[in-house]
């Protein structure tokens, strides 16, 4: 059984409201009835209706019991105009712009509570979801910077959680400071224990492994690691750390000096930035056949999340999945 096929049978009800941007897309249409069949959300589509039904009909589809808005002669429209405008000082017409564009609406939707959460991205590029979710949703409390994760499904791989590893951040942030990265390690390991239910073990990657290179890189996540430590006390987090010194035992027992509840057994991988990170994830799912989850945004006051312009059907009812189990925290 898959890993969303297992997080579906979480779910009890598709009480969660899920708003899709692009409705206009074949592939969202698609994913949405599927999401709807299958009991895992209810999706609210957004575009010309007469533009969407065209579309479905074609695909021999029925969404008469999807909701679809066109945000352009939404009745709420103008409501969302003037209280943006209103809490933001934002000039009326300048507001009315943004929010009728199918990505300002839907993020506006989740900020109102009239949609739980937003994902997009099939025909928008990623900074231009990230932009709007922060001008709009904005960011949860004491969260500088949005951040992603992965998780992977990797054959032949068997850690702490059997098959399973997630990674961050592979898809938004190019340098973290030391700052950032403790960003990125508590969000991650927050959502991680949210949708898996696993105790987060997060092992903050480097060159460097308690001290055996000095340089300003390895420093860089050691004052991360001291950051976490002071934020979220109870957070079981261990760098800085080699990869072999993360996730494989017989390593961590030659290299950290001491008892740590993470080397070796570390189930989330923090990488120092985004070379390595984007490297690290491609290099798995390219060479060792990983099976990929995301990538799932975080960091938002509200669920928000993006997918690839290549996304599949199943790459997107996996995500709506996901966003499903961890439900409206962010």
């Amino acid at each position: 059984m898959s890993l969303i096929d297992q997080l579906a049978k979480k779910i009890k009800s598709a009480s969660m409201k899920i708003v899709f941007p692009e409705g206009e897309e074949i592939k969202i249409i698609q994913a949405a009835n599927l999401i709807y069949e299958k009991g895992i959300a209810t999706p609210i589509l957004l575009g010309s209706a007469e533009r969407i039904m065209s579309l479905a009909a074609q695909a021999d589809i029925n969404l008469s019991k999807l909701c679809i808005i066109d945000p352009s002669t939404s009745s709420q429209l103008d409501r969302y105009t003037d209280i943006y405008s209103q809490e933001r000082e934002f000039p009326r017409k300048a507001a009315h712009k943004i929010l009728q564009a199918n990505l300002g609406f839907g993020a506006m939707m989740v900020k109102m509570g009239d949609a739980d959460a937003m994902i997009g991205g099939i025909s928008h590029p990623t900074d231009e979801v990230i932009m709007i979710s922060q001008l709009i949703i904005g960011m949860a409390e004491g969260i500088s910077i949005p951040s992603s994760f992965m998780v992977f499904d990797i054959p032949g791989y068997q850690g702490e959680e059997g098959n399973l590893l997630v990674m961050a951040d592979p898809a938004i942030n190019p340098e973290p400071t030391s700052e950032e990265l403790a960003d990125i390690a508590i969000s991650t390991a927050k959502n991680v224990h949210a949708i898996l239910d696993w105790e987060p073990r997060v092992a903050m990657l480097s060159f460097s492994t308690h001290g055996s290179a000095t340089h300003p890189l390895a420093d860089k996540v050691i004052r991360a690691v001291e950051i976490i430590h002071d934020r979220e006390p109870s957070l079981l987090v261990d760098g800085e750390l080699q990869l072999d010194a993360a996730i494989v035992p017989e390593v961590a027992k030659r290299k950290v000096k001491g008892e740590s509840k993470v080397a070796g057994r570390a189930n989330i991988l923090i990488f120092p930035d985004l070379n390595s990170a984007n490297i690290g994830c491609k290099l798995i799912q390219r060479l060792a056949k990983a099976e990929a989850y995301g990538t799932i945004l975080q960091g938002f006051a509200l669920p928000v999340s993006d997918l690839s312009r290549g996304a599949t059907i199943e790459d997107i009812f996996g995500v709506a999945t996901i966003l499903a189990v961890r439900g409206k925290s962010a």
